[in-house]
């Protein structure tokens, strides 16, 4: 039995690689299915500025929104910045609008005042001038006190063209050099304002896709660079497959071609759409060109699912099957 026994092992042998030739050869272009794997697209969250993280309210595995804030960096001196800047912007706006307006009502009723007191003592002084005019003519009176009487009228119409000349001012607003340089002012505070909130924004970020947050690189307290990622998120339309078309296919991989896949303890069905197809190709294990080693000359492609589903996860083993 002993003599039988390196037949029988021999023959074993040559039964087993008869069976599985087909895993162990090297297959014909373009038959058999493509390998490949799930690959994810990931957004690396980090801020432009460098800061203490104050806040990242997001944690491993959660599913979150676009729009939430995915963290933010400690921001109570910006915040001070902002705030100067508002209250600079509120000044310069204060006082463009005031040269604009002229005069408060307060002060233009003054001069109005003023004004109609003058008026009462020019009709005063009008009487008193047609006296003395009078008396001056009859002789009972000395030409000292026409002229006098003459020039206090003159000088109170004077007084009255004066507070009219006030009036018209003080419903003007300011000179035109006044206003360009008010309103100059103005925009400037306007844009350090704009600048401020800019610089304030920059500490808090949100999340731009609907994801699933895949690691976190930092706890809040900790000091964070400019650049670094703080959080690393998996979009929910990011997953894509990865597969390798053989040289002989090639010519039938287009965009937008449907392909159809499997994959462990995935249900039946599922397809994907040809995204891109790589320009260059790639060798596993790398060979040379020749007759013999063309066979496993392959392209790099990815294809999108064309519906979701939970078993598709990031790094699991696919095979699609030939291109039509």
């Amino acid at each position: 039995m002993k003599r039988f026994l390196p037949l029988i092992l021999i023959a074993a042998i040559a039964i087993t690689a008869i069976t599985f030739r087909e895993r162990w050869l090297p297959q014909p272009p373009g038959s058999g299915n493509y390998l490949g794997y799930v690959e994810s697209d990931q957004i690396l969250l980090a801020p432009p500025v460098a800061g203490r993280l104050a806040e990242r309210p997001l944690a491993r595995g959660d599913a979150v929104k676009a729009g939430a804030i995915a963290f933010r960096l400690a921001d109570a001196e910006r915040q001070a910045a902002a705030a100067q800047a508002r209250a600079s912007l509120a000044a310069a706006q204060a006082q463009y609008d005031n040269l604009l307006q002229g005069k408060r009502p307060q002060e233009i009723e003054v001069i109005a005042a003023q004004k109609q007191t003058a008026e009462a003592s020019l009709a005063l002084a009008q009487t008193n001038l047609a006296r003395a005019r009078n008396l001056a003519a009859s002789g009972t009176a000395a030409r000292a006190q026409l002229d006098s009487a003459s020039a206090t009228v003159k000088q109170l119409q004077a007084q009255i063209d004066g507070y009219n000349a006030q009036l018209a001012v003080a419903q003007l607003g300011g000179r035109d050099q006044e206003q360009a340089a008010a309103r100059a002012q103005m925009e400037a505070a306007a844009a350090a304002l704009a600048q401020a909130e800019s610089r304030l924004a920059d500490l808090t970020l949100t999340v731009p896709r609907d994801a699933l947050v895949d690691d976190t690189y930092f706890e809040p307290g900790e000091w964070v660079g400019a650049g670094q990622p703080v959080l690393a998120l998996q979009p929910d339309d990011g997953l894509k497959l990865v597969l390798f078309i053989p040289e002989a296919a090639l010519a039938r991989a287009t965009s937008g071609t449907r392909l159809s896949f499997t994959c462990d303890a995935c249900p039946t069905g599922l397809s994907a759409t040809l995204t891109h197809v790589a320009q260059r190709p790639e060798y596993s294990p790398p060979v040379i060109y020749s007759e013999t080693a063309r066979a496993k000359l392959v392209y790099r492609a990815e294809a999108r699912p064309d519906q979701p589903d939970s078993h598709l996860r990031p790094g699991l083993p696919v095979e699609v099957s030939p291109l039509p």
